[in-house]
Protein backbone atom coordinates (compact mmCIF):
# COMPACT_ATOMS: atom_id res chain seq x y z
CA UNK A 1 0.00 0.00 0.00
CA UNK A 2 1.93 3.12 -1.28
CA UNK A 3 1.72 6.14 1.10
CA UNK A 4 3.68 9.12 0.51
CA UNK A 5 2.73 11.73 3.12
CA UNK A 6 3.32 14.87 1.75
CA UNK A 7 1.25 14.21 -1.03
CA UNK A 8 -1.53 13.01 1.37
CA UNK A 9 -1.54 15.73 3.16
CA UNK A 10 -1.63 17.93 0.18
CA UNK A 11 -4.66 16.13 -0.96
CA UNK A 12 -6.79 16.13 1.75
CA UNK A 13 -6.55 19.77 2.92
CA UNK A 14 -7.39 19.95 -0.18
CA UNK A 15 -10.83 17.90 -0.19
CA UNK A 16 -11.51 18.76 3.05
CA UNK A 17 -11.62 22.36 2.67
CA UNK A 18 -14.20 21.11 -0.11
CA UNK A 19 -16.41 18.88 2.61
CA UNK A 20 -16.56 21.78 5.13
CA UNK A 21 -17.79 24.21 2.60
CA UNK A 22 -20.73 21.61 0.96
CA UNK A 23 -21.53 21.16 4.71
CA UNK A 24 -21.34 24.22 6.25
CA UNK A 25 -20.25 24.80 9.88
CA UNK A 26 -22.68 22.42 11.58
CA UNK A 27 -21.68 19.16 11.58
CA UNK A 28 -18.72 18.39 13.54
CA UNK A 29 -15.88 17.28 10.89
CA UNK A 30 -12.52 15.31 12.31
CA UNK A 31 -10.43 13.29 10.43
CA UNK A 32 -8.20 10.16 12.31
CA UNK A 33 -4.10 10.24 10.45
CA UNK A 34 -3.27 6.95 12.63
CA UNK A 35 0.31 8.11 13.84
CA UNK A 36 1.21 8.51 10.16
CA UNK A 37 3.02 12.05 10.34
CA UNK A 38 5.77 13.52 12.00
CA UNK A 39 5.59 16.53 13.71
CA UNK A 40 6.57 19.04 10.32
CA UNK A 41 4.42 16.97 8.70
CA UNK A 42 1.37 17.42 10.71
CA UNK A 43 1.52 20.85 10.98
CA UNK A 44 2.25 22.07 7.70
CA UNK A 45 -1.43 19.90 7.09
CA UNK A 46 -3.41 22.48 9.75
CA UNK A 47 -2.15 25.05 8.10
CA UNK A 48 -2.69 24.30 5.03
CA UNK A 49 -6.65 24.41 5.96
CA UNK A 50 -8.55 27.48 6.31
CA UNK A 51 -9.81 28.51 10.09
CA UNK A 52 -12.38 25.91 11.44
CA UNK A 53 -12.09 23.71 8.68
CA UNK A 54 -11.79 21.25 11.64
CA UNK A 55 -13.38 20.42 14.69
CA UNK A 56 -10.98 17.70 15.94
CA UNK A 57 -7.13 16.15 14.31
CA UNK A 58 -7.52 12.47 15.12
CA UNK A 59 -3.82 10.69 16.48
CA UNK A 60 -2.01 12.70 13.79
CA UNK A 61 1.75 11.42 15.14
CA UNK A 62 2.71 9.09 17.72
CA UNK A 63 2.13 9.48 21.70
CA UNK A 64 5.33 7.79 22.83
CA UNK A 65 6.41 11.48 23.33
CA UNK A 66 4.37 14.16 24.91
CA UNK A 67 7.14 17.09 23.81
CA UNK A 68 6.75 16.29 20.47
CA UNK A 69 2.85 16.96 20.62
CA UNK A 70 3.72 20.10 22.43
CA UNK A 71 6.06 21.37 19.90
CA UNK A 72 2.85 20.26 17.38
CA UNK A 73 0.15 22.29 19.67
CA UNK A 74 2.25 25.38 19.13
CA UNK A 75 1.79 25.33 15.63
CA UNK A 76 -1.70 24.81 15.28
CA UNK A 77 -4.75 25.87 17.22
CA UNK A 78 -6.85 22.45 15.69
CA UNK A 79 -8.26 20.46 18.32
CA UNK A 80 -6.61 17.12 19.23
CA UNK A 81 -7.82 13.66 19.85
CA UNK A 82 -5.65 11.72 21.45
CA UNK A 83 -5.02 8.44 23.24
CA UNK A 84 -6.27 4.98 21.50
CA UNK A 85 -3.00 3.31 22.00
CA UNK A 86 -2.66 4.20 25.79
CA UNK A 87 -1.99 1.55 28.40
CA UNK A 88 -2.27 2.78 31.33
CA UNK A 89 -3.30 6.42 33.43
CA UNK A 90 -0.08 7.55 33.84
CA UNK A 91 1.05 7.88 30.23
CA UNK A 92 -2.21 9.65 29.66
CA UNK A 93 -1.36 12.34 32.52
CA UNK A 94 0.98 14.49 31.19
CA UNK A 95 -1.51 14.73 27.70
CA UNK A 96 -4.16 16.02 30.30
CA UNK A 97 -2.73 18.56 32.36
CA UNK A 98 -0.32 19.82 29.80
CA UNK A 99 -3.61 20.69 27.71
CA UNK A 100 -2.20 18.72 24.99
CA UNK A 101 -5.59 16.37 24.72
CA UNK A 102 -8.60 17.95 23.60
CA UNK A 103 -10.82 14.74 23.28
CA UNK A 104 -9.57 11.62 24.91
CA UNK A 105 -9.35 8.40 22.85
CA UNK A 106 -9.29 6.24 25.88
CA UNK A 107 -9.54 2.55 24.71
CA UNK A 108 -11.18 0.61 27.46
CA UNK A 109 -9.62 -2.62 26.27
CA UNK A 110 -6.22 -0.81 26.20
CA UNK A 111 -6.11 1.26 29.29
CA UNK A 112 -7.14 -1.59 31.77
CA UNK A 113 -10.67 -1.97 32.05
CA UNK A 114 -13.51 0.39 33.73
CA UNK A 115 -11.77 1.04 36.65
CA UNK A 116 -8.36 2.53 34.67
CA UNK A 117 -10.81 4.30 32.38
CA UNK A 118 -13.04 5.67 34.84
CA UNK A 119 -9.69 7.10 36.81
CA UNK A 120 -8.85 9.00 33.43
CA UNK A 121 -12.31 10.22 32.71
CA UNK A 122 -12.43 11.86 36.22
CA UNK A 123 -9.16 13.69 35.60
CA UNK A 124 -10.44 14.69 31.79
CA UNK A 125 -13.79 15.82 33.21
CA UNK A 126 -11.24 18.23 36.18
CA UNK A 127 -9.96 19.46 32.49
CA UNK A 128 -12.42 19.64 30.61
CA UNK A 129 -12.02 17.39 28.36
CA UNK A 130 -14.60 14.97 26.92
CA UNK A 131 -13.89 11.32 26.07
CA UNK A 132 -14.01 9.63 22.43
CA UNK A 133 -13.69 6.31 23.57
CA UNK A 134 -11.55 4.24 20.35
CA UNK A 135 -13.74 1.20 19.70
CA UNK A 136 -12.57 -1.20 16.98
CA UNK A 137 -11.99 -4.04 19.08
CA UNK A 138 -14.93 -6.24 18.87
CA UNK A 139 -19.01 -6.44 20.62
CA UNK A 140 -17.43 -6.70 24.23
CA UNK A 141 -15.38 -3.48 23.89
CA UNK A 142 -18.24 -1.94 22.36
CA UNK A 143 -20.70 -2.99 24.99
CA UNK A 144 -18.27 -2.16 27.49
CA UNK A 145 -17.81 1.05 25.84
CA UNK A 146 -21.33 1.95 26.33
CA UNK A 147 -21.25 1.15 29.95
CA UNK A 148 -18.41 3.44 30.63
CA UNK A 149 -20.22 6.55 27.85
CA UNK A 150 -23.37 6.39 29.91
CA UNK A 151 -21.09 6.64 33.83
CA UNK A 152 -19.88 9.49 33.06
CA UNK A 153 -20.82 13.09 32.55
CA UNK A 154 -18.21 14.18 30.28
CA UNK A 155 -18.71 11.62 27.16
CA UNK A 156 -18.74 13.07 23.81
CA UNK A 157 -18.76 10.64 21.29
CA UNK A 158 -18.28 6.55 20.07
CA UNK A 159 -16.32 5.43 17.46
CA UNK A 160 -18.60 3.28 15.15
CA UNK A 161 -18.68 1.35 11.88
CA UNK A 162 -21.83 -0.19 11.86
CA UNK A 163 -23.47 -1.12 8.71
CA UNK A 164 -27.03 -2.47 9.21
CA UNK A 165 -27.23 -1.17 12.76
CA UNK A 166 -24.61 -4.18 13.41
CA UNK A 167 -20.65 -4.10 12.46
CA UNK A 168 -20.33 -8.30 13.73
CA UNK A 169 -21.34 -11.54 12.90
CA UNK A 170 -25.07 -12.00 14.19
CA UNK A 171 -24.69 -15.37 13.51
CA UNK A 172 -21.33 -15.63 15.93
CA UNK A 173 -22.78 -12.84 17.88
CA UNK A 174 -26.42 -13.25 18.38
CA UNK A 175 -26.91 -10.66 20.85
CA UNK A 176 -24.62 -7.51 20.66
CA UNK A 177 -24.68 -4.02 20.35
CA UNK A 178 -27.12 -2.51 18.00
CA UNK A 179 -26.42 0.88 16.67
CA UNK A 180 -30.48 2.65 16.44
CA UNK A 181 -29.52 5.62 13.56
CA UNK A 182 -26.95 7.61 15.78
CA UNK A 183 -26.63 6.16 19.33
CA UNK A 184 -26.57 2.86 20.98
CA UNK A 185 -29.13 2.20 23.73
CA UNK A 186 -27.69 1.75 27.27
CA UNK A 187 -28.27 -2.44 27.92
CA UNK A 188 -30.87 -3.20 30.03
CA UNK A 189 -30.66 -7.14 30.61
CA UNK A 190 -27.80 -8.93 32.65
CA UNK A 191 -24.21 -8.25 32.04
CA UNK A 192 -22.59 -6.24 28.93
CA UNK A 193 -24.78 -7.02 26.66
CA UNK A 194 -23.30 -9.87 24.41
CA UNK A 195 -23.78 -13.48 24.09
CA UNK A 196 -21.37 -15.54 21.94
CA UNK A 197 -21.87 -18.54 20.17
CA UNK A 198 -19.95 -20.96 21.72
CA UNK A 199 -20.61 -23.46 19.00
CA UNK A 200 -18.36 -21.33 16.71
CA UNK A 201 -15.27 -21.32 18.75
CA UNK A 202 -14.17 -24.46 17.23
CA UNK A 203 -13.87 -23.32 13.81
CA UNK A 204 -9.97 -22.95 12.27
CA UNK A 205 -8.48 -19.37 13.08
CA UNK A 206 -6.10 -17.53 10.83
CA UNK A 207 -4.34 -14.91 11.42
CA UNK A 208 -4.08 -11.14 9.02
CA UNK A 209 -1.46 -9.06 8.82
CA UNK A 210 -2.05 -6.05 7.96
CA UNK A 211 -1.15 -4.16 4.66
CA UNK A 212 2.45 -2.57 4.64
CA UNK A 213 2.41 0.74 4.19
CA UNK A 214 5.61 2.16 1.97
CA UNK A 215 6.79 5.01 0.12
CA UNK A 216 7.89 4.75 -3.46
CA UNK A 217 11.18 4.12 -2.84
CA UNK A 218 10.28 1.05 -1.24
CA UNK A 219 10.74 2.43 2.49
CA UNK A 220 7.81 0.99 5.11
CA UNK A 221 6.25 4.35 6.76
CA UNK A 222 4.80 3.81 10.32
CA UNK A 223 1.42 2.37 10.97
Amino acid sequence: MLFEPRESIALTSEWITKVREALGPRPVLGIDYHHQLSVAEAASFCQMLPPHTLDFLEEPIRDESPEAYATLRSMTDVPFAIGEEISSKWHFLPYIERGLANFARVDICNIGGFTEAKLVAGWCEAHYIDLMPHNPLGPICTAASIHLAASVPNFDRLEDRAQDGMVYSSEMFPVQPKLEWDRYPVPTGPGLGVEFNEEMAGEPFEFWEAPHQHRRDGSYTNW
